[in-house]
């Protein structure tokens, strides 16, 4: 292998998300089987998570991954970020029972302010940040915020799992393989306010609307499921999403760095694009034009009056969750 290695960080290592990540990266499906990776994870400074992330470690070894170049562990996150070419941000603090998302948006906010600042002060130059840890939209924002040499464009959050979900109820429903579902991406907040655009995707070349004509089960029964699917999963499984978490962001990350006319969906600074407010984080559909360079998609996304209103109830959300966290914008 001639490729020079890539640094990858990665925080919350000893997480379910984390496990279901790592040996994924390792094996190549992230970033190509001739790319070999340096593994830089992190995890917070408690014996437990720091004991079971050596665990983590250990099974990598113990896998002998050839892409797998070394690795590192740390607690500290300007180590962790250390010459980093990509940093991935799994980790974040989870909704406890009776907290206000308020509350949330807050406790996490802390967080990505540290590690937004590490990144920048101590990341390679041309770094890319990719934010999973909820909630993410926001989250990246304020990492982002932080950064006074890399960016705002090399800073996305994932959306990748609502498109992968709507992908697949769609395909269910109409009894096809989830590869005849084309031109679906996820608008706005990966929150229950996300609008999954059916109404300019398609199944085996044909609108949505044309394979699958109950109006009332896209518009009352597949958006709520989408958007509360994650609530769903802890609910039947006692845990939030991992396996298909982890998932997403390879999806994420090898979408982000193969150049073609693939359409996805990335949550991105907003410059006012469909009619997001700007500054905020909102998913829209992207292509990549060069690896970790991408450009918005307006040809094809035309909205109706129902689009419109669902992107302005998401897009409602993201301004109030920034002026929730205001006073952790630079």
């Amino acid at each position: 292998m001639s490729n020079k290695p890539l640094r990858v960080a990665v925080t919350g290592a000893a997480g379910q998300i984390g496990y279901s990540l790592l040996p994924r990266i390792a094996a190549g499906e992230m970033f190509g089987a001739d790319q070999p990776v340096i593994l830089q994870l992190l995890e917070i400074p408690v014996e437990g998570p720091q004991k079971a992330m050596k665990g983590v470690a250990m099974e990598l070894d113990d896998c002998a991954f050839p892409l797998l170049d070394s690795m590192s562990l740390h607690d500290d996150p300007n180590a962790a970020f250390g010459d980093a070419d990509w940093c991935l941000l799994v980790g974040s603090k989870p909704r406890g029972p009776g907290m206000e998302r308020a509350d949330l948006l807050k406790d996490n906010g802390a967080i990505f302010v540290g590690q937004g600042k590490a990144i920048d002060e101590n990341a390679a130059d041309g770094c890319r940040t990719a934010v999973v840890g909820n909630p993410c939209n926001t989250n990246v924002m304020i990492a982002a915020n932080q950064a006074k040499r890399l960016p705002a464009e090399n800073f996305t959050a994932m959306t990748r799992l609502d498109q992968n979900r709507a992908a697949t109820q769609l395909a269910q429903k109409a009894g096809v393989q989830v590869t005849e579902i084309g031109n679906l991406v996820i608008f706005g907040n990966h929150s229950p306010t996300m609008y999954a655009d059916f109404q300019n995707a398609t199944i085996g070349g044909k609108p949505v609307t044309d394979v699958i004509t109950d109006e009332a089960w896209l518009k009352e029964q597949f958006l709520p499921s989408v958007g509360k699917r994650g609530a769903a999963i802890i609910e039947a499984r006692g845990l939030s999403s991992a396996a298909s978490a982890a998932n997403a962001l390879i999806d994420h990350v090898r979408d982000l760095t193969t150049p073609s006319d693939k359409v996805h969906s990335i949550a991105i600074h907003s410059d006012g694009s469909y009619g997001f407010a700007e500054g905020v984080w909102a998913s829209m559909p992207v292509k990549t034009t060069a690896p970790g360079t991408y450009e918005v998609v307006h040809s094809g996304f035309d909205q109706n009056d129902f689009g419109q209103e669902k992107i302005g109830l998401t897009n409602d959300e993201l301004v109030s969750e920034r002026e929730t966290v205001s006073d952790m914008l630079s």
